[in-house]
């Protein structure tokens, strides 16, 4: 039994949700594209204070690990860090794409298209570059059963998985690899993105389970190393 502030910064999508005991009290999010920095502690604020709290009345901060922008999942860490050094509260992290899996397999909408839900595989994809995506396999209980990795989709990806199995492909990248993913067996589903609301479930469960970090230690999981780039024009 918990009361625990989830941030998720990953994508182009800043969010904060406010968890009491796995339930949802209060969430904030904006769509407007990499504006975190702007955004993320004007809505911590805001959902503390809407619900008459301060930091030192929470019981944990989770922040999603990853993968994703790397930007975006730095701003999200180091606020999540400072909330917990300054309030010494405990860090939970929460994984990006099993966060996205979470509220999708309640969703009745979605499971009702499947054959054999407890089959089925659960695949979301982030957005990474060209034909690339983050993406890993989960079970209808949001257990990993393949592990995150970095996949360049092309027209022999996952065939021997849908050759057995019904696999649903949603997030930013599944759009892109839906012309090459044809079998009858995948199921895309559009408007899903990491926020908030999924990780609250997890980071109750790891609150439960005493899995914290080491706040001074802790760094997200990027994946791939950072590549810095150069303007193609020099404007001076």
């Amino acid at each position: 039994m918990a009361l625990i502030l989830n941030i998720e910064t990953s994508t182009a999508v800043c969010s904060v949700s406010l968890g009491k005991d796995g339930e949802l009290l209060t969430y904030k999010e904006n769509k407007e594209g990499m504006n975190h920095a702007t955004h993320l502690t004007v809505f911590i604020d805001s959902v503390l204070k809407e619900n008459g709290l301060t930091p030192n009345d929470l019981d944990a901060i989770a922040v999603s690990m990853g993968p994703g922008s790397y930007t975006g999942l730095r701003i999200g860490v180091s606020t999540a860090k400072g909330l917990c050094y300054g309030s010494n509260l405990p860090l939970i992290a929460v994984s990006t794409l099993q966060a996205m899996t979470a509220p999708l397999l309640k969703d009745k909408a979605i499971t009702s298209q499947l054959g054999d839900s407890a089959a089925s595989i659960f695949c979301p994809m982030i957005d990474a570059r060209r034909m690339e995506v983050y993406t890993a396999f989960y079970s209808f209980k949001n257990e990993e059963i393949r592990k995150v990795s970095a996949e360049i989709i092309d027209e022999e990806s996952f065939v021997s998985d849908l050759a057995k199995s019904e696999i649903v492909f949603f997030g930013d990248g599944s759009s892109k690899c839906q012309s090459s993913l044809q079998s009858p067996n995948a199921i895309f589903v559009d408007d899903i993105t990491p926020t908030a609301i999924g990780m609250i479930e997890l980071s109750e469960a790891k609150y439960k389970a005493k899995a914290f970090e080491d706040v001074a230690y802790f760094e997200p999981f990027y994946l791939k190393d950072f590549v810095a780039t150069t303007p193609k024009k020099n404007i001076f």
